[in-house]
């Protein structure tokens, strides 16, 4: 399942496009990760849910975890999704 904008609990977040920026597709990469953009953190949880069947509550656990818990050294979409799945997925 594709989680959308409205899926997200989370009020701070910037959006370009409406929720659905282009610029996220594929696989996570070494680019910068940035905890305030609503598109890149649907990206990161998108990209978690395609390996397991996630249900709208444990994308709010995500969203939580990435919002108040995500260690500053966690810089890059890997380093993220590295995390996520020690601590989450």
């Amino acid at each position: 399942m594709n989680f959308l904008r409205q899926d997200l609990a989370g009020e701070h977040y910037s959006w370009v496009n409406g929720g659905s920026a282009e610029v996220y597709t594929g696989s996570p990469s070494r680019r910068l990760f940035d905890r305030f953009n609503g598109d890149q953190v649907l990206f990161i949880i998108n990209f978690c849910a395609q390996s397991a069947n996630f249900s709208l509550e444990d994308v709010r656990v995500m969203e939580d975890r990435i919002a108040h818990y995500l260690p500053l050294e966690a810089k890059s979409e890997i380093s993220v999704i590295n995390w996520l799945k020690s601590e989450v997925v």
